[in-house]
């Protein structure tokens, strides 16, 4: 018995380099236009054209290849429509997409270190995972351990992750000891100072907790949908992935819409509000086509996050290391294109980790493949058992 193709090594091997190839160009072209252009692109201008640009692809291919008709476990009323019953959790899942993607701007603008913005953002996406595991096995819905293998390497991971953010306090009480180590790190004196001031504020609390809160209830819903699949109804992911984008691209519209006039209506001058506003005023087609590979991040982004047969946890890891990875490597392209700063020391003891946690993903990979043959072969036997016959 041959493993399914759609749930093998080789397809999600193929995801990752998709996934590694489209992030990589997007970070290249993030620094080309808000760094390096001349003039250069305010980043709220940026992120305007270029998530519409990310969108518009997106949404256009889910029509045109006609992913929307999604395989259902089954059809309900809802008036006169016969839907698919998953779209009532599918729909709340596009809506916590359409809150994240601008949320991961809006944490950057902030009153909160851009370290430890980023490690929050990722490391949030590792534990995340992780708990959707714990609860689902508790309610029976998943039906695989999670391997030990698995939780080593998000240990790994959450190190990798964290480096930066771990080494500035060991730099600062060294430098305070008269080991000038900062300068070789490219770590300045000082710099983990007042790092968790937004701890105090109200409102980067709240952006904070809805970032966190609405990718906890589109990983939950993503694995609730692999997991719950009927007998003989195949994991649409590419069903999943159309609804989702659908009601996100809806609700960014929404979103923005308020955004927009909410300075003239309710008197809104928050910096990130005003930002927005002045960048819908900027349409640019070449930022717009920039959007391009991040909207085909979108497609390789979900197909990992929901890959057949895998726990979230490795799933998540391997979303969050692959994407880890391509920043490291767009980082060294921009160094070589447009003479910008190579990554640090710490840049490269996290890339270190990160093979750390890679080789434990290999390690649980192997036995979730034997696994998964392993099971589909106890079910050919069993489909090709003869029937007892009847009496006797």
């Amino acid at each position: 018995m041959t493993q399914d193709r759609s749930a093998s090594t080789s397809r999600l091997l193929q995801l990752c380099v998709g996934y590694f190839g489209a992030y990589t160009l997007t970070g290249v072209l993030v620094k080309w236009f808000t760094v390096v252009r001349d003039p250069k692109l305010p980043e709220m201008t940026y992120l305007f054209n270029n998530t519409i640009g990310g969108s518009v692809l997106a949404l256009g291919l889910v029509i045109v290849l006609g992913w929307v008709k999604l395989k259902s476990n089954r059809l309900v009323r809802w008036g006169p429509f016969q839907v698919p019953s998953e779209v009532a959790y599918i729909i709340p899942s596009g809506v916590c997409t359409a809150i994240v993607i601008p949320i991961t701007t809006l944490m950057y603008s902030l009153p909160i270190s851009v370290l430890v913005a980023m490690v929050i953002m990722r490391g949030s996406i590792i534990v995340i995972s992780r708990l959707v595991d714990e609860v689902q096995l508790r309610q029976g819905i998943l039906k695989k351990r999670v391997y030990g293998d698995e939780n080593w390497a998000v240990l790994f991971a959450l190190l990798a992750v964290a480096t930066n953010v771990l080494l500035v306090p060991v730099v600062d009480a060294l430098e305070a000891r008269g080991v000038a180590l900062g300068r070789a790190l490219g770590i300045n004196s000082g710099a983990g100072k007042g790092s968790f001031e937004f701890l105090h504020s109200p409102a980067a609390m709240a952006i904070l907790g809805s970032y966190i809160v609405a990718y906890a209830f589109r990983l939950y819903i993503m694995n609730y949908f692999k997991n719950t699949r009927a007998p003989g109804v195949p994991q649409d992911n590419q069903g999943f992935f159309a609804i989702e984008q659908i009601a996100a691209s809806v609700s960014m519209v929404l979103i923005g819409v308020f955004f927009f006039y909410a300075p003239g209506m309710l008197g809104w001058s928050a910096k990130p509000v005003l930002a927005w506003h002045e960048a819908v005023h900027q349409p640019h087609f070449t930022a717009f086509l920039s959007g391009l590979p991040y909207g085909v991040v979108a497609f390789f982004s979900v197909f990992i996050f929901m890959f057949k047969g895998r726990t979230a946890t490795f799933a998540g890891l391997v979303n969050r290391l692959t994407s880890l990875v391509a920043g490291t490597t767009a980082t060294v392209l921009c160094a070589l294109l447009f003479r910008l700063n190579f990554p640090k020391a710490q840049d490269w003891a996290s890339l270190g980790l990160i093979l750390v946690a890679v080789w434990f993903l290999s390690r649980a990979e192997q036995k979730r493949v034997a696994e998964l043959r392993g099971s589909a072969q106890a079910r050919s036997a069993a489909r090709a058992a003869p029937v007892p016959a009847a009496g006797g």
